[in-house]
């Protein structure tokens, strides 16, 4: 789902969330201290993605979609 506004990271998350219980051995972060401990260091690690997904995303200029694949991340994120 591409992400570009509010509206569209607000059907991301419910997305997100359906996923989670629909297909929880997708999830390497099923509790939510992983969860939040995972979201945090991919979003540290962030830009590291995108430079080596050669997408020209600068992660300091904040974006709808770049908290999308933020929280896409925390969802595999070791």
């Amino acid at each position: 789902m591409k992400v570009t506004n509010r509206q569209s990271f607000i059907k991301f998350l419910d997305l997100l969330r359906l996923d989670l219980l629909q297909h929880p051995e997708t999830w390497e972060n099923k509790t939510l201290p992983d969860f939040l401990e995972a979201l945090a260091a991919y979003t540290e690690d962030i830009q590291g993605y995108y430079d080596n997904t050669n997408s020209s995303v600068d992660a300091e200029k904040a974006a709808w979609s770049t908290f999308a694949d933020i929280f896409k991340g925390a969802k595999i994120y070791e």
